[in-house]
């Protein structure tokens, strides 16, 4: 099997998929931004061929690179597994005749706005929504509608450029700050009040294989904003509970819907006041190292499993649904660097044995800052046989731990 492989350098997660595809034997023929010798020593290693290029988005460039590739050996997949990177490669490859995930299926899955008229017509319950380009349309959806609404890029991943605006006042600072006031197009929906969490699969010719489930604490917008929290992403293992029945029947349906066939997918939803409701979907793997929880929670090689789909369609393991698994981020107390961390002695002491993942950057390491992401600065990976009590201990770590900067 030979397999074409976008980007193996970064971010740094993507060495995973290279380990697992050369693991079940595949040959793989790596097309990045980055010079070779920058690559790890065991990445290097793992590929057939490496092919640098100026922007793995820029589509001719790419396109030139994939055509160097078929030149030399038949080309069996092309797989991307960054948000910004999945379009580009599906429009190439298809203009390449490399089989995989539609251009039509990658583009609903990544315009906000277009995804959810598809799926509004296939009975999936989302938010009411709509497209603007103009200060007078947000103003129209909102007369419409009603606040609070949310403004968001039409191929926004997390909460990357989206704003919520209770009142006229803050829809207009929104519109300005999103660029719709200059005409720049983007997503408007209602606000959906509500526990947020997500639904993950890895899929086989569009039938689901492998699912997960994970909760947000807070919901990502307000973990996004405030420096104070310290937010959890926690995969339960009670995946095929009764409880979740509605929403692992939404997911399946969302998958029919667009179209998805052997993928990755990344899907987010709400449950509050109205009910379970769709919010987006990724034809990709999820961020923040979302997969090793996964991993570390259902005790298998899910990285193996996705190789041995997107090159075989098959699958021969089965996640064991013994730990739930969460990652908690850690915050600066500022923006500058970083001096130290209080606490850590006591929570390893405590909790050492169930960590499974940590990344403390050292004293003089610049800050991040807090809208760069879970895993921006220091953070932990944490399992436990039970949700509740591993939610628990996660607030004790973010409540003790300490990151001083200055």
């Amino acid at each position: 099997m030979n397999i074409i492989f976008i980007e193996p350098a970064f971010p740094a997660n993507q060495r995973e998929f290279v380990r697992a595809l050369s693991a079940i034997g595949a040959n793989i023929y790596g097309i990045g931004e980055r010079p070779l010798e920058w690559l790890d020593a065991e990445t290097r290693a793992r590929l057939t061929h490496y092919q640098q290029i100026e922007s793995v988005t820029n589509e001719g460039a790419l396109e030139w690179a994939t055509r160097d590739a078929q030149s030399r050996v038949w080309i069996d997949r092309m797989e991307a597994t960054v948000e910004a990177h999945t379009l580009p490669v599906a429009r190439v490859r298809e203009r390449c005749s490399i089989p995989g995930v539609s251009a039509r299926t990658t583009y609903l899955c990544r315009d906000k706005v277009a995804m959810k008229e598809v799926l509004r017509a296939a009975g999936i319950p989302v938010a009411v929504s709509g497209g603007i380009s103009s200060l007078s349309e947000a103003w129209d959806f909102a007369e419409a509608v009603g606040y609070p609404l949310i403004i968001k890029p039409r191929d926004s991943a997390g909460a990357a450029g989206t704003y919520r605006a209770n009142n006229a006042a803050e829809l207009d600072r929104a519109a300005h700050a999103a660029g719709v006031a200059d005409g720049t197009p983007a997503a408007i929906e209602e606000y959906i009040e509500g526990h947020e969490g997500i639904y993950d699969t890895v899929t086989v010719q569009g039938d689901v294989r492998h699912d997960f489930i994970g909760h947000y604490y807070p919901g990502v917008l307000e973990a996004m904003r405030t420096r104070w929290i310290s937010p959890q992403l926690i995969s339960t293992n009670a995946v095929e509970a009764d409880r979740y029945a509605e929403l692992r029947d939404m997911g399946r349906r969302v998958i029919g819907a667009l179209g998805i066939t052997t993928a990755p997918t990344h899907m987010e939803w709400f449950f509050g006041p109205k009910g379970l409701k769709f919010s987006e979907i990724g034809c990709r793997p999820p961020g923040v190292g979302q997969w090793d929880s996964y991993c570390a929670g259902n005790e298998y090689d899910l990285y193996r499993e996705w190789a041995l789909a997107v090159c075989h369609h098959t699958s021969d393991a089965r996640p064991s649904r013994r730990y739930a698994c969460g990652i908690i981020a850690l915050r600066p107390e500022c923006d500058g660097h970083i001096t130290g961390y209080e606490g850590t002695e006591t929570i390893f002491g405590k909790y050492g044995n169930l960590v499974v993942g940590q990344h403390f950057p050292p004293p003089d390491t610049p800050t991040q800052q807090v809208e760069a992401g879970y895993m921006a600065n220091a953070w932990m990976r944490v399992r436990h046989e039970d949700h509740d009590t591993l939610h628990a201990i996660l607030n004790e770590i973010g409540e003790t731990i300490r990151v001083r900067a200055r």
